[in-house]
C-alpha cells in the first residue's frame, strides 16, 4: 500500500525492518518486515509497540534559549558564536561533542566532520563508548581495524553457540528467536550461557556458567591453554595468518585448571564441560555483550575470546566466529564515520599521520585532530574541572546513562555552555542546557543505521516533522557554515552526505581497509530513497564484497596477519565490610535507555513498572527486606532506593538492578549514580558490571498505591515510581512519616476537582486506608494505603481506569482492591504483545495447556516476540510440579 514505509526499529543493534503506516485517525500501526534480512518480520515488545511511543507528549517544538523560546537564526547564531569564541581563546580542546548511537550515521557524520576536520580537536564522544568501546578496541588489537567478522545466519548455522554477557532473550529478542528456532530445528545444537545470573536467556541453554563476576578472563584464558595441551589447535591457519601465539600460551600456561575452578567458582564438572565442547565441536560463535564490555577488564575479556577462535581457525567461516552484539541501533554507524574520540572517519586511525593526511584532503579542511580526544567519563571530568567551555550533547542523556551520574549533572550545570540536542523537553540533561535545539524523532527523521551484522539499512520518514523541529545533520551543518566552513557544510538532503560518506570510505583504499561501500559514492537522492538493506564491504565496480572476514586472514595489520594478545588474569580485591554486595547494572525486556521513548508505552511498562534489585532470597533475609519490599542501595558515589524482587536466580551477594530509570519516572531510580567512574585502561569503557555497594531495608511507615487518570504532580513521597498506564498513570509509594491528611494529599497530587468527594474507609489499627474518587460513572484516581506494601490486584486495577462504575457495588469492589469472581485478577503481565496475565496463564495450563506453545494458541502470550516464552515455560513447570505433588 502507498501509505506503507518501510523504515527501521530505533532501538536495539539487532537493526530489524519495521513497516510503518499512519491511519486516518493520525495512529500510527507497525509490524515486521518480512523482507528484512535481520529480523524476516519478527519484531519485539518494543518494536511492536513503536506507534505508542510516537506522540507530541513533552516535545521539544521550538528553539530556546535560557527556557525562553528563540528563532533558529538566533540560537544557531549564538551556538557558532559561542564556540567560535572559546576556540579562539582557550584552544580547539576547550570545546565536546558527546552524541549518541541514537543518531543516524549522516548526523554522526557531519559531527565528527565539524569537530575534527573543521575545529581540530578530537573531543567528540558518545554513548556508544559505554556499550561496545571495549569491542573496538579489542578487534583492533587483534585484527588491526574494528571488524565484525560473521554474520547473524553463523548462529543459525552453528553447531555451538556461547553467549557471554549477553542477556539475549531480552536484550537483543529477535536474534533469541532466531537462535531458539535454530534449535528447535536441530536438538543437536548446543548452547552456553555464561552470565553471574540466571537470566531468561539461559533457560535456553544446554548449559549455564554462573561464572563469579569480572572472571571472564580467567575462563578464557584457561580455554586456551586446554586448546593448547589437548591438540585442538589450527596449526596452519596458526602459522599463515597470526603472530604472537606463543607469547600468547605462554600467559596463559600460568593458569591452572584449579586456578580456573578458585576464580570463576564454576563446578569442576561444569567446566570440563565448557572446554569439551569448545574443543570438540568445530561451528562455534562466541557473542559477547556488554556484561563482557562493561568491564575494567572489558578490551582483555574481548581478546581471550578472540585468541580462542584465531588458534582454531574458527573465524569467518559459515557458522563459526566471535560476534560483538552492539547495544544502541546505530553503534556501528557511529563507529563506521570515527564517532570515537580515538577514531577517524571510515576506520581509519586517528594516531596514523598517513590516514590523517588522507582525510584532511578529502574534507579539504584547514585543520585535522593530531590526537585523540577525551573518552566520555574523561570528558565529564574536563567538565567539571572547567577545561571544557562549550559543550553540545546530542540525542543521549548522560545524567541518567553514564556513571557517577550525580557527578555528571553537576559538571553539566556548572558548564558555561550547554547545548541539547533533544526532542524531548524535560529530561534529565535538558533541563541544565543553555540552548535547546529541537531534533527530529524516529518517524520523521531519514537516514541510514548499520546493525551488528554491518548491515545498513535506511530510517524513512513517516510523519511530518512537528513544530521548528529539524534534522541533527541540518543543525550541525547551520553551526558550521555558522562558524565559517559555508562550502564544507553545504548539504541540501542526507543523502548527499550519505554519498560523501560511501566516498570517503573508497578514497584511496585499494582495499587496505575492511570498512569500503564505495559502490555507494555518486548514488542519487532516487536510489538513497529506495536503498535496500546490504552489508558492507561494497567496493566500487571491480572490488570484492564480503559476507565474512578473515576464513583466509587478510587481516588490517601492515603484514596482513591477526595478532594474539598476552592476556593474564588480574582479580581486583573487592572485599569490603562497608560494601560488601556486588551490584550489576543493566537492561531488561520492555524499557530502552533512559526510557524518553518507551515510558511513554502503557503496554511497556506493564511487564515491570518500576526499579527494582533482583536479590537472592538468604540475602534479602539478612538485610531484613520481604517480598515488594523497598532496598537502598549505597556506594561511595550516590544512594539508589528500588523494590526488591527476590529470587534465586540470583547469586548470593549479588545484586542486578536495570539502568533505565529516570528523574521523571522515579525518585531515586538513577542506578549510575551509584556506579564509580571506573574505567578500562585500553577503551575508556565504564565498568557497570562489578561495583561494590551496600545494601539494606529502606524503612517506611506507610506505603501506596495509586491509579489516576491525571498524571500525579509535585510528588511529596520519599519513594515513589510513575508509569503510564492504559487510561492514566500508576504510581508506587512510601512515605517516611505520615501525612496529615490523605485525602488532601490526594486532591493536590492527583489533580482531584473541589467539589468530588471520595468513597473509601480508613482501617486505623491495620492503617489502612482506601480512597476512590468517581466523576459521575468515571473512576478519576484510586488511592491505597497500608503498613505493609500494599496488596492489590494491580494489573486489574489500573484497567479500571476505562471501566463503567455506575453502580455502587462496582465501586466498593474497586474501594476493596480486588474484583468480583464475574472479573478474575490477570495477575502480572508477563506478554506485554498481547497484555497477558500471570493468573491468565496459570489458568490455562489449569485448563490443559502443557506447553508453551499450547498456552500461546489459547491466549496469544508468545506467539509475537517471544522474549516472554521463558517465562511463560517457567509457570508451566511450576504448575505441572505442583501438580504433580
Amino acid at each position: 500500500m502507498e501509505n506503507e514505509v518501510k523504515t527501521t526499529c530505533p532501538y536495539c543493534g539487532v537493526g530489524c525492518g519495521v513497516i510503518a503506516k499512519v491511519g486516518d485517525d493520525g495512529t500510527v500501526s507497525v509490524k515486521g518486515d518480512p523482507d528484512h534480512p535481520s529480523n524476516y518480520g519478527r519484531l519485539c515488545s518494543k518494536g511492536s509497540a513503536l506507534g505508542e511511543t510516537v506522540d507530541l507528549d513533552g516535545r521539544l517544538l521550538h528553539p530556546e534559549i535560557r527556557g525562553t523560546r528563540a528563532a533558529w537564526d538566533e540560537a544557531l547564531d549564538l551556538v557558532a558564536r559561542t564556540f567560535s569564541a572559546a576556540i579562539a581563546e582557550h584552544g580547539p580542546d576547550s570545546v565536546a561533542f558527546y552524541v549518541s548511537g541514537q543518531l543516524l550515521t549522516e548526523d554522526y557524520y557531519v559531527a565528527n566532520k565539524l569537530m575534527k576536520g573543521f575545529i581540530g580537536s578530537a573531543n567528540i564522544d558518545t554513548n556508544s563508548r559505554l556499550c561496545m568501546s571495549s569491542s573496538v578496541a579489542g578487534h583492533r588489537r587483534a585484527f588491526g581495524a574494528d571488524t565484525v567478522p560473521g554474520t547473524y545466519e553463523d548462529l543459525e548455522l552453528a553447531d555451538l553457540v556461547i553467549l557471554t554477557g549477553s542477556n539475549l532473550a531480552w536484550c537483543h529478542p529477535v536474534l533469541y528467536q532466531r537462535l531458539a528456532a535454530a534449535k528447535a530445528k536441530r536438538p543437536g545444537m548446543k548452547i552456553v550461557v555464561i552470565d553471574p545470573r540466571r537470566t531468561m536467556t539461559a533457560d535456553l541453554a544446554d548449559l549455564h556458567l554462573a561464572i563469579r563476576p569480572d572472571t571472564d578472563v580467567a575462563l578464557f584464558v584457561g580455554l586456551f591453554s586446554h586448546l593448547v595441551l589437548n591438540n585442538a589447535i589450527d596449526q596452519n591457519y596458526v602459522a599463515a595468518h597470526t603472530s604472537g601465539f606463543a607469547e600468547a600460551f605462554v600467559a596463559s600456561s600460568s593458569v591452572s585448571f584449579a586456578d580456573v575452578l578458585e576464580q570463576t567458582g564454576l563446578p569442576a564438572m561444569q567446566l570440563r564441560e565448557f572446554y569439551r565442547l569448545f574443543t570438540t565441536t568445530e561451528k562455534v560463535v562466541t557473542c559477547y555483550s556488554q556484561g563482557v564490555n562493561q568491564s575494567s577488564s572489558g578490551t582483555d575479556k574481548v581478546n581471550v575470546i578472540l585468541n580462542c577462535h584465531l588458534a582454531t581457525g574458527r573465524i569467518g567461516r559459515p557458522g563459526m566466529g566471535p560476534f560483538s552484539l552492539t547495544g544502541q541501533p546505530n553503534a556501528m554507524g557511529g563507529r563506521e564515520v570515527g564517532g570515537l574520540a580515538n577514531m577517524l572517519a571510515a576506520h581509519m586511525a586517528i594516531e596514523s599521520a598517513e590516514d590523517r593526511d588522507r582525510v584532511q584532503r578529502f574534507w579539504q579542511s584547514p585543520r585535522i585532530a593530531e590526537r585523540p580526544g577525551l573518552k566520555a567519563v574523561d570528558l565529564f571530568q574536563a567538565v567539571a574541572d572547567g577545561r571544557i567551555k562549550a559543550l553540545w550533547i546530542m540525542a543521549t542523556n548522560p545524567v541518567v546513562s553514564m556513571p557517577d551520574a550525580d557527578a555528571v549533572a553537576a559538571a553539566i550545570k556548572a558548564c558555561p555552555f550547554v547545548v541539547v540536542s533533544d526532542i524531548l523537553k524535560t529530561t534529565d540533561t535538558a533541563r541544565h542546557a543553555h540552548i535547546l535545539l529541537p531534533s527530529l524523532g524516529w518517524g520523521e527523521k531519514s537516514g541510514t543505521v548499520t546493525n551488528s551484522e554491518r548491515r545498513i539499512s535506511r530510517q524513512r520518514s513517516f510523519l511530518d516533522a512537528p513544530g521548528e523541529a529539524r534534522a541533527d545533520w541540518w543543525q550541525l551543518a547551520e553551526v558550521g557554515r555558522r562558524m565559517g566552513f559555508a562550502a564544507a557544510f553545504d548539504y541540501e538532503a542526507p543523502a548527499e552526505v550519505f554519498e560523501e560518506h560511501a566516498a570517503l570510505s573508497a578514497f584511496e583504499n585499494e582495499g587496505g581497509r575492511d570498512f569500503d561501500i564505495g559502490a555507494y559514492a555518486g548514488l542519487t537522492r532516487q536510489t538513497y530513497d529506495t536503498l535496500a538493506p546490504f552489508q558492507w564491504p561494497q567496493p566500487a565496480e571491480g572490488g570484492k564484497a564480503e559476507t565474512r572476514f578473515f576464513a583466509d586472514g587478510g587481516f588490517y595489520h601492515a603484514d596482513g596477519k591477526a595478532r594474539f594478545v598476552a592476556v593474564e588474569p588480574t582479580l581486583s580485591d573487592r572485599t569490603s565490610t562497608a560494601y560488601p554486595f556486588t551490584l550489576n547494572t543493566g537492561r531488561i525486556r520492555d524499557q530502552w535507555h533512559t526510557m524518553t521513548r518507551t515510558g511513554k508505552s502503557a503496554r511497556l511498562s506493564s511487564h515491570i513498572a518500576e526499579p527494582f534489585a533482583e536479590l537472592h532470597p538468604r540475602d534479602a533475609m539478612e538485610i531484613g527486606v520481604g517480598n515488594a519490599g523497598l532496598v537502598e542501595i549505597e556506594s561511595p558515589q550516590g544512594k539508589a532506593v528500588v523494590r526488591a524482587l527476590i529470587t534465586d536466580r540470583q547469586a548470593r551477594g549479588s545484586l542486578f538492578v536495570p539502568m533505565h530509570w529516570n528523574d521523571q519516572f522515579a525518585a531515586a531510580g538513577r542506578i549510575d549514580a551509584v556506579v564509580p567512574p571506573v574505567t578500562d585502561r585500553i577503551s575508556g569503557q565504564p565498568a557497570s558490571k562489578n561495583v561494590a555497594v551496600a545494601a539494606r531495608k529502606f524503612k517506611a511507615a506507610h506505603y501506596g498505591f495509586v491509579v489516576s487518570q491525571a498524571k500525579p504532580d509535585d510528588l511529596d513521597a520519599a519513594y515513589w515510581a510513575l508509569a503510564k498506564a492504559e487510561g492514566g498513570w500508576r504510581l508506587e509509594l512510601a512515605f517516611d512519616q505520615p501525612v496529615e491528611d490523605w485525602c488532601e494529599w490526594c486532591r493536590k497530587t492527583l489533580s482531584i476537582p473541589d467539589g468530588i468527594e471520595p468513597l473509601g474507609y480508613t482501617d486505623r489499627p491495620s492503617g489502612e486506608i482506601r480512597l476512590a474518587f468517581f466523576d459521575g460513572p468515571r473512576l478519576l484516581a484510586a488511592f491505597f494505603l497500608a503498613r505493609e506494601p500494599v496488596a492489590v490486584a494491580r494489573s486489574w486495577a489500573v484497567a479500571q481506569l476505562g471501566a463503567e462504575h455506575a453502580n455502587l457495588r462496582k465501586r466498593f469492589a474497586l474501594v476493596a482492591g480486588r474484583p468480583g469472581a464475574d472479573k478474575p485478577d490477570p495477575g502480572a503481565t508477563v506478554c506485554a504483545c498481547f497484555g497477558v496475565g500471570v493468573n491468565q496463564i496459570v489458568a490455562a495450563v489449569r485448563g490443559g495447556c502443557r506447553s508453551v506453545d499450547a498456552v500461546g494458541k489459547a491466549l496469544n502470550a508468545g506467539t509475537n516476540c517471544g522474549s516472554c516464552r521463558g517465562e511463560i515455560q517457567n509457570i508451566v513447570d511450576g504448575c505441572l510440579a505442583a501438580a504433580a505433588e
